[in-house]
């Protein structure tokens, strides 16, 4: 379906640009940590964007065996290849090729990620959710998105686009979480087009591009490189645009501006909370 154009008036401009650090998590699978940990603040409600892309199998052969998480969601978005879902509270899926698997850890969940093939590529994104204090111990969700049921649209000026999370332009996301009102888009950009989002001023937003390289504001953004747009209280939105075929993740939510407390996959409010999370998973409540 094609969609009446966003009206931006004041639209965002890039704050700052970041290359991210290479890194490595689970057993050994190398990726790029886009979002870290001095971002959080900045960033608020998100905690942590990973980027995975590689047809070297050495690279993600290992996976991601069973770990633990409370306080916070996981989004995982599969661009090319295959990783099996485990976790104790019964759940198992399949993500394929833009396929989408939204986790609430909440209380607690134990969980494996594991690739199904042993060569070809991999890519994907996985990013982290912060939860608010009073949902952090509610009951672990999950839902496993297949690609052909999330909502995809062709914007005016020819875009093409997927709503993960949130709403635009009037079609209703895969998903739709309280408080924090997430919106994730997957933006594909012809040669010379834009796209147009409006966007609540109280929102933070950044932009990743995945392909070929996106323009917001005139700051040209490369590939595997984010963007955190700039806070304005007149802005109402952003637009993207492109030269050259692009694709792009447009990630934005409303902050919750509470204290954050990190240790490794538990994300809570205070010191003791975590103290109280390992306390639970080292004696098997989760």
């Amino acid at each position: 379906m094609i969609m009446k154009q966003a009206a931006i008036t004041h639209p965002r401009r890039v704050e700052r640009l970041v290359a991210g650090q290479a890194t490595s998590d689970g057993a050994g699978v190398k990726l790029t940590r886009l979002l870290t940990h001095d971002l959080q603040r900045r960033l608020d409600p998100f905690l942590m964007l990973d980027a995975f892309k590689t047809d070297k199998p050495e690279d993600y052969i290992a996976g991601f065996p069973s770990h633990p998480h409370r306080g916070f969601e996981t989004v995982t978005y599969m661009i090319a290849g295959r990783m099996r879902h485990r976790d104790n509270a019964g759940h198992e899926g399949l993500l394929q090729n833009g396929d989408v698997q939204w986790m609430t850890a909440g209380r607690g969940i134990v969980h494996s990620e594991m690739p199904e093939q042993e060569d070809g590529a991999m890519e994907g994104f996985q990013l982290w959710l912060n939860l608010a204090a009073k949902d952090k111990m509610s009951p672990p969700w999950y839902r496993d998105i297949k690609s052909a049921d999330i909502p995809e649209f062709t914007a005016p000026e020819g875009a093409r686009v997927r709503v993960i999370a949130g709403g635009s332009h009037g079609v209703t996301g895969a998903i739709e979480r309280p408080v924090t009102l997430p919106l994730y888009l997957d933006i594909h950009l012809g040669a010379g087009q834009s796209y147009a989002q409006e966007l609540p001023a109280a929102y933070n937003v950044f932009v990743c591009v995945y392909r070929g390289e996106a323009t917001v504001g005139g700051t040209a953004i490369g590939e595997r490189k984010m963007a955190l747009l700039a806070n304005d209280p007149e802005a109402d939105g952003v637009v993207l645009g492109a030269a050259a075929p692009a694709r792009a993740l447009l990630i934005a939510g409303m902050p919750l501006n509470e204290p954050i407390a990190q240790y490794g996959p538990f994300v809570m409010n205070t010191q003791q909370e975590i103290y109280q999370a390992i306390a639970d998973f080292q004696h098997g409540a989760f």
